[in-house]
């Protein structure tokens, strides 16, 4: 008979919005699996409120993160995008399997150095892409994978909101739309289109006109995935909340809206041959999923199928758009072949209560 798993001892590096509102009441829902231990923020009195409320006694600045890691097994980092591979760098220098929020960081050379780290230390690593570990999600995917809209033939979608000035907004910690917004839509292309895409042309617009000067307040792009299939994508920090994505077959269409959100139940339409019919989800902690489903990727030495290689190919299409955009020349890039999701990822649980926030606010209107 096998034995009781032992819960794999986290982390959580960085004490910003998305870790208080969603990473660290998600450890309540996987408690089986996933068991907080320790705290990293350069703020003390975060560190002080949140370790209290939460009953964490190993607590530090960033100056302190090779000490807080020593009775750890695993860190969730959600630093700004610009620090992500320095804290997943020196997580995996000192033995600790690592999730990252996405975008994994904010450039190829970064994103190779980060790969490089974590196969030399030879610990688990993951791209936190909640989505797909959601069960709505999944069963979308499913349906598009049997045919049940016919061969896939484009794919469009938006991704926007009102961004406040901040940590999302700012060049120097790896702001802009398409980091944040947009990535959730190229990730969407490429899993319903079942493959990767081969050319890109992107437009950037420079937020200096609303406020974000030296990032993307908004992008737009079309990516061919071969001869027969285009998707297309708008991300917008200067725009109405905006979630939704469309995926279009020889027999019908799928229609997600809302999308990509965390806080909300996601719905989507599905046309057949001319009869539709409508499913809306629940609202589910996608965070707390993301934690069992790392958690026994460790437990079981398992490679979690959302890949830090899954996170560096965005990040490739990333670029491309963005040099596209500079250049005003369509980019080709090199092929690219990673598993996606199955359906077996699902894992439904209830949501959080939003806790009380210390030193943070919500980084949209």
């Amino acid at each position: 008979m096998a034995g009781r798993r032992v819960p794999v001892r986290y982390a959580v590096v960085g004490l910003g919005h998305i870790a208080q509102v969603a990473v660290l009441p998600a450890f309540s829902h996987a408690t089986k699996a996933a068991q907080l231990h320790a705290l990293i923020s350069g703020d003390p009195e975060k560190l002080s409120r949140v370790g209290d409320e939460y009953g964490v006694s190993v607590r530090g600045g960033y100056d302190e993160f090779e000490r807080c890691l020593s009775d750890v097994d695993a860190v969730y980092i959600c630093t700004p995008n610009s620090l992500h591979a320095e804290h997943a760098i020196r997580a995996a220098r000192a033995g600790k399997h690592v999730i990252c929020e996405k975008p994994l960081t904010v450039s190829d050379s970064d994103a190779s150095a980060i790969i490089s780290a974590t196969r030399t230390a030879g610990v688990k690593s993951m791209t936190a892409y909640r989505l797909h570990f959601d069960p709505l999600t999944l069963e979308m995917l499913d349906r598009v994978q049997n045919g049940d809209i016919g061969d896939v033939r484009y794919f469009a979608s938006c991704f926007s909101m009102l961004a406040k000035p901040g940590i999302r907004t700012a060049p120097e910690t790896g702001g802009g739309s398409i980091y944040d917004l947009g990535i959730y839509c190229i990730n969407a292309a490429r899993l319903f289109m079942g493959t990767e895409p081969d050319l890109v042309t992107g437009f950037a617009q420079d937020g200096a006109t609303v406020g974000m000067p030296g990032v993307d307040q908004a992008a737009a792009a079309v990516l061919r995935f071969g001869p027969n299939r285009l998707a297309c994508f708008t991300s917008s920090f200067s725009a109405s909340d905006v979630s939704w994505f469309r995926v279009v077959g020889t027999r019908g269409d799928i229609v997600a809206q809302p999308a990509f959100e965390y806080a909300e139940p996601l719905e989507y339409r599905i046309t057949v041959e001319g009869k539709t019919t409508r499913r809306r989800g629940k609202k589910h902690d996608q965070f707390a999923a993301e934690l069992l489903y790392f958690s026994r990727c460790i437990q079981d030495g398992i490679d979690p199928e959302t890949s830090f290689e899954e996170g560096a190919w965005d990040l490739r299409i990333i670029d491309a758009i963005l040099e596209s955009s500079r250049r005003g020349e369509r980019i080709a890039l090199r092929s690219f072949s990673e598993p996606g999701p199955v359906s077996n990822q699902a894992i439904a649980l209830p949501p959080v209560d939003e806790p009380a926030l210390v030193n943070v606010h919500s980084p949209h209107e």
